[in-house]
């Protein structure tokens, strides 16, 4: 479970991480008050829990607030990369020098904590190790032993920070290992971490996630879980579906998350984009099939429907009949392709096909087909 900003920056403050001034607004007025309050020169932060949100005009400064009031009333109601934005976090205007990366996750291979340190701060941590690898540092934190404060040293070296500066960030490097522990963590991130003008550190920009499995340790955040979810995710959770939503256009149903993973890493093979993942899961019947199907049509953006069925305790003839149902109670007509293999494989094939559906018994014909239709090739 992801949390916002402002929340990953009040669980910071309160493990004595420094973070700037800042005030919650849910409209113009608030806003303009807020920035009245921190002294007129304030930055406005789009609260939505998805990435990139300064590239996509979610971050924006105002000098005076006049100037934040109109700024508010452009960014309130407004869409940041699909996500309604319902607040805005107004925070003091920090003067640095420098901006800092800094973070501390899970390396499952390792089966450790690891932080990993970069003098390039607000740069998407994706594109710092594609671009410039020499450029992080990975520090492996055993949880058997906990934090260590030569980890600290080790970061500050590599940053390049003054020797004054080392004490605090061994306090930063050590909350956060604390915030990781308590809250049952995934991530605790702040890029940038800003080297101030005159000295000393600040979080400018905070992420935490939380492990959703342990949300039951924490009531206050368990209440809020499902708040990122689309309409679609949060309904296939109703269902009891696996389900994520993506952004291609290739609907994708298949029994099994191991097969579902390999059906979209084949159509990213042959140039398609999966829609969604959606793994119906073993033993799957001709009613969860058919909500299944009815749940992808839902999305508009898909254009071709792929199901890919390995039969063993998932009878073959259960999903056709399934799959059936689900398109003649549906308005949208859409091209549908099926792969289907083993238990009563030659009933599903042949209640498909009198439908006028394409079946293949090969994978590979079936995503590069579905490739094609989504293209317009066919």
């Amino acid at each position: 479970m992801k949390l916002y900003e402002y929340e990953a920056k009040k669980i910071a403050s309160e493990n004595n991480i420094p973070v700037p001034r800042g005030i919650l607004a849910s409209t113009p007025e608030e806003a303009r008050r807020a920035a009245e309050e921190l002294g007129g020169r304030v930055v406005l932060k789009a609260q939505v829990l998805v990435g990139r949100r300064g590239l996509a005009g979610g971050i924006r400064k105002a000098s005076t607030p006049d100037e934040a009031y109109m700024i508010a009333g452009e960014l309130l109601g407004s869409s940041i990369r699909g996500e309604r934005v319902e607040k805005l976090l107004v925070e003091e205007l920090v003067c640095f020098e420098r901006e800092l990366y800094l973070s501390l996750t899970v390396d499952r291979s390792g089966r450790s904590y690891v932080y990993l340190v970069s003098p390039l701060g607000g740069v998407e941590i994706e594109e710092l190790v594609r671009k410039h690898p020499e450029k992080l540092l990975k520090i492996s934190a055993d949880p058997f032993n906990g934090y260590i404060p030569y980890m600290s040293r080790l970061a500050a070296k590599f940053l390049e920070l003054p020797r004054r500066e080392w004490g605090l960030l061994n306090s930063i490097m050590e909350s956060m290992y604390r915030i990781m522990i308590n809250y049952d963590a995934e991530l605790v991130e702040f890029n940038p971490l800003a080297y101030k003008c005159g000295g000393g550190l600040m979080a400018l920009d905070a992420k935490i996630t939380i492990d959703d499995n342990s949300l039951y340790r924490h009531p206050e955040y368990l209440k809020l879980y499902g708040r990122e979810l689309s309409v679609l995710e949060a309904k296939a959770k109703q269902l009891g579906f696996s389900y994520v939503e993506l952004d291609g256009d290739i609907g994708v149903i298949c029994n099994g998350a191991g097969l579902t993973m390999a059906t979209m890493d084949l159509i990213l093979y042959y140039g398609g984009r999966p829609a969604n993942f959606l793994d119906i899961g073993g033993g799957a019947g001709r009613d969860r099939v058919r909500e299944a199907v009815k749940l992808v049509l839902e999305n508009p953006r898909v254009k071709v429907l792929l199901l890919n069925i390995f039969g063993g305790i998932t009878r073959c003839d259960e999903v056709a009949r399934g799959v059936v149902d689900a398109l003649e109670s549906s308005k949208r007509r859409i091209p549908v392709i099926v792969r289907m293999l083993g238990t009563n494989e030659e009933e599903g094939r042949r209640i498909l096909e009198e439908k006028g559906f394409k079946v293949f018994s090969e994978a590979d014909e079936a995503v590069r087909e579905a490739v094609r239709v989504s293209r317009g090739e066919v």
